[in-house]
């Protein structure tokens, strides 16, 4: 890169980090840092939910199935993401914000000890923050990538650079910096992604070419489903992001909760479903249409890197790259600051009963190292990434495989249908899912990526409905929660509201 690129990569680094130092007054206590204190309008929050749903990822090996198989990528990976979260807009989005005015929690697995009990919260708990760790290792990883292409920089420097700026604007403002950084990084991004198309529209013979550039794309690159990524593949992951997007991230149940109302969440969640159906198939156009200007790209998961080499000027390339940045930093800010949440406000309680009683300083403190130590560690297992199975084998294989055991007790223990799925249902669904998941990941020879998603979405979900029906566990606190977070009150519409009970 030329200097003029450097400058742009600098710039937006020290962006970030001034806004995560502004981000820092609005932090006094716990429940400022976990959910922004309940005052985030719903238009940042929105752009929040979006910008933390996807990384650099999407530049890397998302990039490289658009590059080798067409317009699938939209309609398996991306499509589920705007149908999902619309479908949360009415459903989960405000009962998650009740659930923080209503109990006054912090963290998006603290009302599961009275909903279930604390062992089921405690296998949520730890399982999901194992899973987090190699989710966002993997999203390292796919910068680590980028900036090889772009710079020489090695891979292990490459993730150390990215975390370490992640770590300090994430550990010193919170949720409030994450939030503000996310509608930064959108603006940035945006305005790389928009350069990009023009460079590739102009290349190609100008915007009229895009109502012809399909029928010049290889055979197949138009069809919707193609290759591996079948009709079957298409319903186990639309499924599992309709339990991952609203909520099973517990990061992206943090944005609804920050909002100020449950009206609010809805309008945070209908915003973000519009954005995930429009914005990237403008991400994605420029890789989807490379096999027309790079036909013989020996990596596919260099693609974009290698366009923006080819086409932009001094300057926008540099842009470009702290486009792709923007996504990753805002996926893992917002995943430590979720993983801080729970360790902090669920685990820790837990293990060292003192724990219970971090207050104002201490509660922040605690918070802010645990989200040092997330960081860290995901660290570590980024630079090992490969031996995870990639990228995209840690993103399909292990993370959607393992969501659907996790969030399925956790989103449908807020539904009034499930009220009488207690602990047994939650821990045995749980751990057949898990069960499932290993059996046909190691167990089996030749089992397909379908077969390793659906796998342990199915067993979990029929065991807990099963287990709802056959052997129903009724319990006060689990209805007082359900009612709660399901009815409209008089407090509905105001920012603030009394709790009904104490936290759990």
């Amino acid at each position: 890169m030329a200097w003029l690129d450097w400058v742009a990569v600098g710039g937006y680094f020290l962006v970030m980090l001034l806004i995560g130092l502004y981000s820092h007054r609005r932090v006094s206590d716990v429940g400022d840092y976990f959910t922004g204190g309940g005052r985030m309008p719903w238009w940042l929050s929105g752009i929040s939910h979006h910008m933390s749903g996807y990384s650099a990822a999407v530049f890397v090996a998302y990039a490289a199935v658009a590059y080798s198989y067409g317009l699938t990528i939209y309609v398996w990976a991306f499509f589920p993401l705007a149908l999902g979260t619309g479908l949360g807009a009415w459903l989960f989005a405000p009962r998650w914000n009740r659930l923080r005015r209503r109990f006054r929690v912090s963290s998006p697995l603290e009302y599961l000890a009275k909903r279930y009990n604390v062992p089921t919260q405690q296998a949520l708990a730890w399982s999901g923050a194992l899973l987090k760790v190699f989710d966002v290792a993997a999203k390292w990883a796919s910068v680590a990538v980028l900036l090889n292409v772009f710079t020489g920089m090695s891979m292990t420097a490459g993730i150390l650079l990215t975390g370490i700026v992640t770590l300090a604007y994430c550990t010193v403002g919170g949720l409030w910096a994450d939030a503000l950084t996310d509608f930064g990084q959108f603006v940035i991004q945006g305005v790389a992604a928009l350069a990009m198309i023009w460079v590739v529209l102009d290349r190609l013979g100008g915007v009229s070419s895009l109502g012809t550039l399909w029928g010049d794309l290889p055979a197949g690159h138009t069809k919707p489903l193609v290759g591996p990524y079948t009709a079957g593949f298409l319903t186990a992951y639309v499924i599992v992001k309709i339990f991952e997007y609203n909520g099973g991230m517990w990061n992206l149940a943090q944005r609804y909760m920050a909002t100020e109302t449950p009206a609010a969440a809805r309008r945070s969640a209908a915003l973000s479903a519009v954005l995930y159906l429009i914005w990237p198939a403008v991400l994605l156009l420029p890789a989807v249409a490379a096999p027309l200007l790079m036909p013989h790209i020996a990596d596919p998961q260099q693609t974009y890197a290698l366009m923006a080499q080819a086409y932009l000027p001094t300057g926008l390339i540099g842009l470009t790259l702290a486009g792709m940045f923007s996504h990753t930093m805002a996926m893992a800010s917002s995943d430590a600051n979720a993983i801080s949440a729970v360790v902090t406000r669920d685990i820790l309680p837990v293990l060292f009963p003192r724990a219970r009683a971090l207050r104002g300083d201490g509660g922040l403190m605690a918070a802010r190292v645990c989200t040092v130590a997330f960081i860290a560690v995901s660290m570590v297992v980024a630079i090992e990434a490969d031996h995870f199975g990639g990228v995209l084998g840690i993103i399909v294989g292990m993370v959607a495989a393992v969501m659907g055991p996790i969030s399925i007790p956790m989103l449908l223990g807020l539904l009034p249908a499930f009220r009488r799925c207690g602990p047994r249902a939650a821990l045995v669904s749980w751990a057949l899912g898990l069960g499932g998941y290993f059996l046909v990941k190691y167990g089996l020879d030749g089992s397909s990526d379908t077969t390793v998603i659906a796998t342990p979405l199915v067993t979990s979900l029929v065991v807990y409905v099963s287990l709802g029906l056959l052997l129903p566990e009724p319990g006060e606190d689990a209805d007082a929660i359900v009612t709660a977070v399901s009815d409209r009150g008089p407090d509905e519409n105001t920012a603030a509201a009394p709790p009904v009970t104490q936290g759990t």
